[in-house]
């Protein structure tokens, strides 16, 4: 959009001691869309040969010595192509008036016009200027009237715009008591635009409201006075061509998109928004120092297998859950340096009969759930005392999950049960027998959906000749005896949470052990474990195109429950145990393999955990007893720890494409049909409370004893 030759001069009519604020012009004078631009003039005259003054009562020396301050005019340059540059493929035109308008928006707005005279572009033309004033200034029928003019064409877009002015009209006419108005407008120009039933039954509905206040908070709008209008013409652009009306700070979105790409693509991106610093000068890019790559602490209190594991939502207390069936509360002292940071167990929680399979922390961290085989206990996370214990499961306990509002719990079983509980632990709901006998579940953080995997028995075909029927297809079941005539397949249920029914059924092959939601709750992370055929994967379902977008390789599972988690700031990473001892982490968008982690001992680790608070930190427990704090290495022990890991990692990577045969040690997945407790050790009851330990006694047991890879 060039300037004409009147143009020119006139963008360069901009006094330095009368300059507008940045922004948008609201003057219906303007000749281009600018602030301080001003229409049809002259602006600073040429100098005349003779000396003669411009503007002052005499001429002479103070003519002359104004004119030695006042600016030369600006030279159109004319530039060959229409690229910005020879191999570019960025308009010329485009950019310029991005820059123009960048500008402008950060106060240089003499820059501004001088660009547009040197270059030939404007920003914006004069209709747009005179559409924006009549939004802003709330001319509607100047502004209906200049939507044709800006390219907004018959049909859908100008139904929507109209309507969207219409609206704001309505409203404000009832904000400022003037209802007749008001209903003339829904009368005359909103129903004749044929809106959605239920959607004008609503507008018309705000005629009841009691006062302005009332009206504003109904329809969330803050009223004229507020940004409501801005807002307006932000959502009228959508029906402007761009190259007409430019969006609003266009060169900052541009820059946005290319830093949120920049952090896509770096493989250790895991710096909070607040600490988030980018320069323009170089592509953004993390140090693999800063990433939690080496032990800091290893927690050695349990006597048998650790099996599961949860931070508190303050990231300051750890909950582990062992076959020893204990559960334990560890304290985290975050003001220390890594090396020397305290983990001090609060609670043993003993007044379990059978191993403890899970844990979860409710929303203020005053209850801690644990689950040992058909039971489930409420603990008081301050005191060890336990509230309560729940039975009306008839199988293991797999799975619990806190509601996103911190109401209630839901737990699933083998028993294929679902069970609702408030948060006192009394009995809400229990939903239809589901399909399949519940490994994991998990409810989305946006409270709409519960994702629950496991395993699904359904009538088989009849063999044909020459074809034997193997009892069951997948080794823990036919471990169980399977019925005769069913065979057994996993499945992943994707419920509606409000109104329990299932949304859809998806059938993946491999057992299932574990299920994670992301925080935007888009994507399930799902461990499928694989005794025979094809290597374990940990996959990752869109929840809403129900479609695998992406495999995680390289650990070993196939005998073992394993499960992984969302890691990193932004879920950035994906961490899983494995049964060749090692933590696996891989970057979630890219699948790339980062880290193979070395440390713990013989058997399998079965569960890991992302420090919600500290960025930098996450915990991970294995079939060798103990819990292993992993954070970033200190300065002074990067080369020890490069070093340490380089052989494991690089074994790892080698395996990631094979099929891992090997399997490790600990536990075995007890999902092969109904639990009879046979081989679980039952005896000793506990006090019905959780033991504090006594420094002497956590010393004896090798308490906060540090083994770092350096």
């Amino acid at each position: 959009m060039r300037l004409t030759e009147s143009d020119r001069d006139s963008a360069l009519s901009v006094s330095l001691d009368s300059a507008p604020e940045a922004g948008p012009s609201h003057s219906p004078g303007s000749s281009n869309g600018h602030n301080g631009v001003a229409a049809k003039s002259n602006g600073f005259s040429l100098p005349h040969k003779n000396g003669a003054s411009n503007g002052t009562t005499n001429g002479g020396v103070d003519g002359l010595a104004s004119e030695r301050h006042r600016p030369p005019p600006v030279a159109r340059v004319s530039l060959p192509g229409s690229t910005l540059y020879d191999d570019s493929y960025v308009d010329r035109e485009e950019f310029v008036r991005l820059v123009i308008q960048s500008l402008r928006d950060v106060g240089y707005i003499e820059s501004a016009a001088t660009l547009e005279a040197e270059s030939g572009y404007i920003m914006e033309t004069p209709e747009v200027a005179e559409f924006r004033r009549c939004i802003l200034d709330a001319s509607w029928t100047s502004a209906e009237t200049a939507l044709m003019r800006l390219g907004v064409t018959q049909g859908e877009g100008l139904w929507e715009a109209r309507f969207l002015i219409a609206k704001q009209k309505y409203l404000e006419y009832l904000e400022a008591g003037k209802t007749t108005a008001a209903l003339a407008v829904l009368r005359n120009e909103i129903a004749p635009l044929n809106p959605e039933l239920d959607h004008l039954h609503a507008l018309s509905s705000l005629m009841m409201c009691s006062d302005p206040a009332d009206l504003r908070s109904q329809v969330a709008w803050d009223g004229a006075g507020g940004t409501s209008r801005r807002r307006l013409l932000m959502d009228l652009q959508r029906y402007i061509p761009s190259s007409v009306m430019i969006p609003q700070r266009r060169f900052a979105t541009l820059l946005e998109q290319a830093r949120s790409y920049q952090q896509s693509r770096c493989l250790y991106h895991n710096v909070p928004l607040r600490n988030q610093s980018y320069s323009l000068y170089a592509d953004h890019l993390c140090d693999r120092n800063a990433f939690p790559r080496v032990t800091t602490a290893v927690l050695s209190v349990h006597d048998d297998e650790v099996w599961n594991l949860e931070w508190s939502h303050s990231g300051r207390y750890l909950a582990t859950a062992s076959k020893d069936r204990t559960a334990i509360i560890w304290r985290v002292e975050f003001d220390k340096d890594p090396r020397f940071r305290a983990y001090s167990p609060e609670f043993m929680l003993s007044d379990h009969e059978y191993p403890v399979g899970c844990v979860s922390w409710s929303l203020d961290d005053t209850i801690l759930l644990t689950a040992s085989e058909n039971r489930i206990t409420l603990w008081n996370s301050r005191s060890g005392v336990r509230i309560r214990t729940l039975e009306q499961h008839t199988d293991v306990v797999t799975a619990l999950a806190w509601l996103p509002d911190g109401s209630g719990f839901i737990s699933g079983g083998l028993d294929r049960k679902i069970i609702l509980w408030d948060a006192d632990g009394k009995l809400r709901d229990t939903w239809n027998r589901t399909p399949i006998r519940v490994t994991d579940l998990q409810v989305s953080p946006d409270f709409t959906r519960l994702v629950a995997v496991g395993m699904y028995d359904a009538p088989s075909i009849p063999p044909g000749p020459g074809v034997t029927q193997d009892g069951g297809g997948m080794g823990g079941v036919a471990a169980g005896g399977a019925s005769a005539g069913r065979v057994s397949e996993t499945r992943i249920i994707i419920y509606d949470l409000a109104t329990k029914q299932p949304e859809s059924m998806i059938r993946l092959e491999g057992e299932l052990t574990s299920v994670k939601i992301s925080q935007d709750s888009q994507y399930a992370l799902i461990n499928r474990a694989s005794e025979n055929g094809p290597p374990a994967e940990i996959q990752l379902l869109d929840l809403s195109s129900e479609q695998v977008v992406r495999k995680y390789t390289g650990h070993s599972q196939s005998k073992h429950v394993i499960r992984s988690c969302f890691g990193g700031v932004e879920g950035n990473f994906v961490l899983s145990g494995s049964e060749d001892g090692n933590v696996y982490i891989w970057h979630r968008d890219t699948g790339a393999l980062l880290e193979v982690l070395a440390g713990h001992g013989e058997g399998s680790v079965n569960s890991v955990a992302w420090n919600p608070v500290n960025e930098r930190m996450f915990a991970s427990c294995s079939d060798d007893k103990t819990v292993r704090i992993w954070e970033a290495p200190p300065p002074d022990a990067l080369g020890a720890s490069s070093r340490a890991t380089a052989a494991v990692e690089t074994e790892a990577r080698e395996r990631a494409s094979e099929h891992e045969a090997d399997i490790g040690k600990g536990k075995g997945r007890r999902d092969a049909g109904p639990s009879t407790s046979a081989g679980v050790i039952a005896s000793g009851g506990g006090t019905g409370a959780g033991s504090s330990l006594s420094p002497d006694v956590a010393s004896g047991y090798g308490i906060g004893s540090t083994t770092a890879l350096f």
